[in-house]
């Protein structure tokens, strides 16, 4: 069986869509296949929908389960309490608003069946982002590779051997980065492209500053790049330091030193500054270590339909 989990915040407008299009997809594929509906936090009738689908069960090939948070834990939880509510032998994750194509799915699960335990989607391009998104999006996927981990044109929207989702349950760790977690456990891997569809109805639920604070969240729960690079800058700085140093005594002993005072208040506010940014760095991973000692669950879970899970 497969599961196909489905993050949902705020997606009235599509929860009965994209029900109704898997049915219909997986029904014609002759796949058996259980949708995991997981509501993070809405403020809409999100969950009224995916009660209202999956009390309907049009086909016993397709069930239809789901997992109400208490408030919004982000699309990272969303994604780990579908893998722990996954019953089937490999699970999809996919976006509800359509922007990943479902009839890719039987491909994935064609793939799954020759002997590959994890089935990525590839994106083509950037789809209808802006070239601010591009920008931004290429310098966080730069930032990546500085861990050997190479995201580039990577999305969630994958297939997963149940050995896969077994390797990433028994991770202990609170703040996830599943695009790239799931990259790092390794095993037998393939790849098939798509192009990221429009969406139809709603609005992105990522804005600016959202994406802003995931990217970092991402780079520093996954890299110390952000570490690497102030060391880089300190060793830049010692050697611009050595030689304004010996520069100064040659000055000095030939009787030619220049006033330089604009100079040295200059290069105090600028290395005041990287320190300040050092210190702000260090911060911000100790307030990981912080988050990630408290031990507290990813996610809580107010209401259900299915079976239990433990979070």
């Amino acid at each position: 069986m497969l599961s196909i989990i489905i993050p949902a915040l705020n997606e009235e407008e599509n929860i009965e869509k994209i029900a109704a299009a898997l049915t219909a997809l997986m029904t014609a594929r002759e796949i058996p296949c259980e949708l995991i509906f997981v509501d993070d936090g809405s403020t809409d009738t999100t969950w009224q929908k995916i009660s209202q689908a999956a009390n309907a069960q049009i086909t016993p090939a397709v069930t239809i389960k789901g997992v109400k948070f208490s408030r919004n834990f982000g699309k990272e939880s969303a994604i780990f309490a579908g893998l722990h509510k996954a019953a089937g032998d490999a699970a999809v994750i996919l976006d509800c608003d359509l922007q990943h194509p479902p009839a890719l799915i039987p491909e994935m699960y064609a793939k799954w069946q020759q002997g590959f335990e994890v089935v990525e989607g590839v994106k083509r391009g950037k789809g209808h982002a802006g070239p601010l998104y591009k920008l931004f999006a290429a310098l966080f996927y730069k930032a990546m590779k500085a861990s050997a981990m190479d995201l580039d044109h990577a999305s969630d929207f994958k297939l997963l051997d149940r050995k896969v989702i077994d390797a990433l349950l028994e991770m202990p760790e609170r703040l996830t980065f599943f695009r790239a977690l799931s990259s790092w456990v390794g095993f037998k891997r393939a790849k098939l492209e798509f192009e990221p569809l429009p969406r139809e109805n709603g609005k992105t639920k990522w804005s600016f500053k959202k994406l802003s604070a995931f990217a970092l969240s991402s780079i520093t729960s996954f890299t110390n790049f952000p570490m690497q690079m102030m060391t880089f800058s300190g060793v830049i700085f010692f050697i611009f330091a050595c030689i304004l140093g010996v520069n100064t005594l040659v000055q000095y002993f030939k009787g030619e030193a220049v006033e330089g005072f604009s100079t040295v208040i200059l290069l105090i506010l600028i290395t005041g500054s990287f320190l300040m940014l050092g210190m702000g760095i260090i911060g911000y991973y100790l307030s990981k270590i912080y988050e990630e000692i408290k031990c507290r669950p990813r996610f809580i879970v107010a209401e259900e339909i299915g079976n239990a899970i433990d979070n």
